[in-house]
């Protein structure tokens, strides 16, 4: 059974109001397991964001400038989740906006059903915890997904993310590996951050500050290094300050 994780970002809420994508994100599983492959992709959407929607992405107009539209990577693509079982957060808002590129790139391409069956998570997570808040963030909590390097949504790492948190909703950690020393059977989540995607500017106050680098010595000394050090490690393993 192959199955892929997918996610996306976008300009706003609503895709009837005009709005668009600006990032796919897919990780692969093939027999619940991680196969390694993913794929990603920004967009430019040709229009601009609405309010708080680029707060949320981190993205800018500028940033998306010269990346492809939709209908040149919309081939790529489709290879990619071609007859998989797509899995996804919240599934009528990602595909009702994937299903209005598809339209606007050709009616050729058809819409997710053709290709896919689709599992919504949320809809798993609300059945197996009724009455509780089941936010992606919400879930990795619940589950003990760390998602500590998650400072704004991004359509890979949230993918990344709710594989873990599928996994933990459709099966005991002991069916799928987690801790395992053996690296047949580990599925762990290798979690990558784009070190060209925009960065959050953070402003903390001084004693903030000197707490935040406390705790992270601790951690590091703990375990070797911790899980923010990975979060904002450029790609020449040198590490960089949030800019201020």
């Amino acid at each position: 059974m192959r199955q892929v994780i997918l996610d996306t970002e976008t300009t706003g809420l609503s895709w009837e109001r005009g709005n668009r994508v600006v990032e796919i994100g897919c990780v692969e599983f093939v027999e619940r397991r991680p196969t390694g492959r993913t794929f990603h992709r920004y967009l430019n959407p040709d229009c601009e964001f609405e309010q708080g929607a680029q707060e949320v992405t981190g993205l800018t107009r500028e940033f998306l400038a010269d990346k492809p539209r939709f209908a040149e990577v919309v081939d790529e693509f489709l290879e990619f989740i071609d007859g998989a079982q797509l899995v996804i957060h919240n599934a009528a808002f990602d595909v009702g906006f994937l299903d209005n590129e598809l339209r606007l790139a050709g009616a050729a391409h058809g819409c997710l059903a053709d290709r896919c069956a689709i599992e919504d998570s949320l809809l798993l997570a609300r059945q197996r915890y009724p009455g509780q808040r089941n936010s992606l963030d919400a879930l990795c909590r619940r589950l003990g997904v760390d998602n500590a390097h998650r400072q704004l949504h991004g359509a890979l790492l949230d993918a990344q993310l709710l594989a873990e948190v599928y996994i933990g909703l459709t099966s005991g950690q002991e069916e799928i590996g987690f801790g395992s020393n053996d690296p047949a059977v580990e599925t762990k989540i290798v979690f990558r951050v784009d070190p060209d995607r925009p960065r959050p500017r953070v402003v903390v106050a001084a004693d903030e500050q000197a707490a935040h680098e406390a705790r992270l010595e601790t951690l590091r000394k703990r375990a070797g290094r911790a899980v923010w050090d990975l979060a904002f490690e450029p790609a020449n393993g040198d590490r960089e300050p949030v800019p201020a």
